[in-house]
């Protein structure tokens, strides 16, 4: 069964209610909030993606439509369903009638558990199919188009003055797919397309589309992030190098390699939505045709530019000249360049590679590599865990990544504050590469010696080693060493609790720690029951009363043990 959550928040300054409606609501991955008036239930939809709201309109502090709509304009959800509660429910049906874009629905007081639960269910499945749709339309829309399509219903075409587009395509396609099983080709076109996907949505480009093998990207027309051309430079520049490693890595084995040629141009187009059933968006001009005619005219596993692009690089990137380039069917010619990498100065690694802090802030970018330390850390963690390391390997490592990922969404913390909260769950668990006993100290110390390397700030390392060692302790202060805390114990309020708790015994185990089943059992319930304790009210509201029914469950095994 797929965990799926959601923030509920009660807006309702009579403690008795508060506590009856947690009791009902609790469970099931909700994440209950409370709020004792209208500017407090402000303060967290403006800070947290609240899915239902349900507020009291028999408060003073109520005036009905009014305190809905403001909550709505506050939010930081795009869709957030609003219920009301009231002791009068010919009152709740007066006002649910008369919101036009207010309450969806009205529970009475007081409380009916069964009924409160199926209304809340209802809503809980529509907010996720809406954060499903959303996510779909994202996909296929750029963000501000969405935005126009949902006030006005419409996209106004846009003519943009220097708009960059970005081509690519595979070398020799159209014989490959001849002599290629579709399904296998349609997977390897997947494949390179998703690598491509997540390097355009990283330098913040627009992906417009893909027609066949070739794939299409555009910066300084969908976005207001600045330096669009070196955006999508840098971007065309990891895609190269990642087709290079690929190529690469299919050599050593014998295996077939993909090639792909990349052409960039910048100039004046038009951007637009065609279709009345079915739209896409899309881009006109003649910039994208030069665009495609460079990637076209562009060597296999190289990087052509035009000079309108060259002249706005040339100072940071190093470029070749190539000649002039003949605009096929429109006629012309234009001067055009390869861009071979960054200059060394500007680059994060002295390679060219990888633009370093001050470029990427510049860029509105983030002034620290992630990928690239989260996939260097994961792999020394796969290649160098010693073996009897079960529990504290790497699949915990992603586990407990993803668990924070989960509680930061919740908590509604910041991208960047969610990047060094990361780090740090990538790097909790590598002291174990070093020592066992006092690994966390082990991990802090080969953070702070390979961070620098990947532009993260001597602040921002101080924050990230500041969480490693939270986990050490049993009073985190930060929300971030809370989540850290709450993520790393996860599990012991889920239903997979005991095949991980097994890892943890035959990793003790390993270290010459054996245990009787008796003991096994007595030291799951000390630790459950008078050591751990969850830090933020999320945890506490998710996995509590997952917590509490593993502790029944093992009292009840020790008492069976002991009747045996």
């Amino acid at each position: 069964m797929i965990e799926r959550f959601i923030n509920i928040l009660i807006i309702d300054s009579n403690i008795r209610n508060q506590k009856g409606l947690k009791e009902i609501l609790l469970g099931n991955g909700n994440n209950i909030l409370i709020a004792n008036s209208v500017e407090e239930g402000i303060a967290i939809v403006q800070s947290k993606e609240v899915g239902i709201l349900i507020l009291n309109i028999d408060e003073r502090f109520s005036s009905g439509f009014e305190v809905l709509e403001q909550l709505k304009n506050e939010s930081l959800s795009k869709t957030m369903y609003k219920l009301v509660s009231t002791e009068n429910a010919s009152k709740g049906t007066k006002f649910v009638r008369g919101f036009i874009d207010g309450a969806v629905d009205f529970i009475t007081i007081p409380f009916n558990p069964i009924l409160i639960r199926s209304k809340l269910d209802i809503f809980k499945a529509l907010y996720h199919k809406d954060q499903r749709i959303n996510q779909l339309l994202t996909n296929i829309f750029p963000v501000n188009v969405l935005e126009n399509l949902h006030l006005h219903n419409k996209y106004t075409p846009k003519r943009v003055e220097q708009g960059v587009v970005l081509f690519t395509d595979f070398v020799n396609f159209s014989s490959r797919a001849k002599r290629t099983k579709p399904l296998k080709l349609v997977k390897t076109l997947e494949y390179y397309f998703n690598a491509f996907d997540e390097i355009t949505e990283r330098y913040k480009l627009e992906k417009i589309k893909t027609i066949g093998d070739a794939y299409m990207a555009l910066a300084g027309v969908t976005e207001n992030e600045p330096e669009p051309v070196i955006r999508a430079c840098l971007a065309a520049i990891e895609i190269r190098d990642f087709m290079r490693t690929e190529r690469d890595v299919n050599n050593a084995f014998s295996s077939e390699c993909w090639e792909i040629r990349i052409g960039l141009h910048m100039g004046p187009l038009v951007a637009g939505i065609i279709g009345s059933s079915k739209m896409s968006f899309d881009i006109w001009g003649d910039t994208v045709n030069i665009a495609a005619r460079t990637e076209a005219a562009s060597s296999p596993g190289t990087i052509l530019i035009t000079k309108t692009i060259a002249t706005e690089i040339d100072q940071l990137f190093e470029i070749e000249s190539k000649g002039m380039m003949d605009i096929h069917k429109r006629g012309g010619r234009i001067a055009t360049f390869s861009l071979t990498k960054l200059k060394n100065e500007f680059s994060l690694y002295s390679n060219g590679r990888v633009a370093n802090s001050a470029i990427r802030k510049k860029c509105g970018l983030s002034t620290i590599d992630f990928q690239r330390m989260r996939e260097d850390i994961l792999m020394r963690m796969r290649a160098l865990m010693p073996d009897t390391i079960v529990y504290h390997d790497v699949s915990h490592t992603l586990n407990v990544e993803k668990s924070a990922m989960r509680y930061a969404q919740l908590e509604g913390i910041t991208p960047h504050e969610l990047q060094l909260l990361q780090t740090a769950a990538l790097y909790h668990d590598t002291g174990y590469l070093f020592e066992y006993q006092t690994n966390e100290e082990y991990a802090v110390q080969l953070a702070q010696k390979q961070l620098p390397k990947f532009g993260y700030s001597a602040d921002e390392i101080d924050v990230v080693t500041r969480i490693i060692r939270a986990t050490e302790s049993s009073e985190p202060q930060t929300v971030l060493e809370k989540i850290m805390c709450d993520a790393d114990h996860d599990y012991l309020g889920r239903p997979d609790y005991y095949t991980i708790a097994n890892k943890l015994r035959e990793e003790l185990k390993n270290q010459g720690r054996t245990f009787t089943e008796y003991d096994w059992l007595n030291f799951q319930l000390n630790y459950l029951s008078n050591v751990h304790r969850y830090h933020t009210d999320t945890a506490k509201n998710i996995r509590l009363s997952g917590k509490q029914v593993r502790i029944s469950e093992l009292r009840n095994s020790l008492q069976t043990l002991l009747e045996s």
